[in-house]
């Protein structure tokens, strides 16, 4: 079965995370969670666990330590916030969620992102140079619906035919 990450950050549409991982599982992706550290305060923690069988992944974890996610087939953004997306398309990697989006690129993962910001913020140059940047990397954007309908974007993943060497 392919497996989704779900990247959440900050913001108030993240408590709707439950809801993009139960049509993602419908749809046939094994979901894990990544979260910005700060998000970690707006989602149920527990709720996630018990509907992915995962950890919520939010922290680096120790050398040695196993990995508690297999790896990506393709990544969902949802809600993505100003601070992320400038920093991602920066090449920041201060947390591990920014982490594992900017290894994404290199490692050709297909990536799709639901914004949520304001107005004000939408207008800041910044944002448009970012936007600019992750595009030409491929990055797949998804600027209004709920955040379900990111899934519009990484469904040709889930339909592919793995090939002979199952990637």
């Amino acid at each position: 079965m392919p497996f989704l990450y779900i990247v959440v950050c900050a913001s108030g549409l993240a408590p709707e995370t439950g809801g993009l991982i139960a049509a993602a599982q419908a749809e046939g992706w094994e979901v894990g969670v990544v979260a910005t550290p700060h998000a970690l305060g707006f989602v149920d923690e527990a709720a996630v666990v018990a509907q992915t069988g995962y950890p919520i992944r939010s922290a680096w974890r120790k050398p040695g330590e196993p990995k508690p996610l297999p790896p990506p087939d393709a990544i969902v953004v949802a809600p993505a916030t100003f601070n992320t997306i400038n920093k991602w398309a920066a090449g920041i990697s201060d947390t591990l969620a920014l982490g594992i989006l900017c290894e994404a690129y290199g490692l050709g993962v297909p990536t799709a992102v639901r914004p949520v910001l304001s107005a004000a913020q939408a207008a800041h140059p910044a944002y448009g140079e970012s936007l600019d940047r992750l595009r030409s990397m491929g990055v797949l954007f998804r600027e209004d619906g709920d955040l379900t309908e990111v899934l519009d974007l990484v469904r040709p993943v889930l339909h592919a035919d793995p090939g002979p060497t199952g990637f």
